[in-house]
């Protein structure tokens, strides 16, 4: 038979090893969260090559390449649609001629 003083030790256990797994879920979620938070789905339409390209804001990658500014401008504003994001149209010399905003 188990005595009430090793019940307790067991229960105290069991009680710390519920806790730490607790802690260690909340620091994973927050960690996450903070992830999100910083990386961005902002999609920049800037010149590229003989056309137009879509970026997606951070990235070095294209995401998809258009031979009109038009078209990449309409991919762009699905992306961001979708993400809740801005769209930023470039100029061919680079500069920001417009933003539109789909953050709701």
């Amino acid at each position: 038979m188990v005595s009430s003083e090793q019940q307790q030790s067991n229960m105290s256990n069991v009680k710390s090893w519920l806790q730490t797994l607790i802690d260690l879920l909340e620091v994973f979620f927050n960690s996450s969260q903070q992830n999100k938070r910083g990386r961005t789905w902002h999609q920049h339409v800037v010149p590229y090559e003989e056309g137009w390209a879509v970026r997606r804001e951070g990235n070095q990658r294209i995401t998809s390449k258009h031979q009109k500014q038009s078209t990449a401008i309409l991919k762009a504003k699905s992306l961001a649609k979708k993400y809740k994001a801005d769209v930023i149209i470039h100029r061919e010399s680079g500069g920001i001629r417009d933003r539109i905003s789909y953050d709701d």
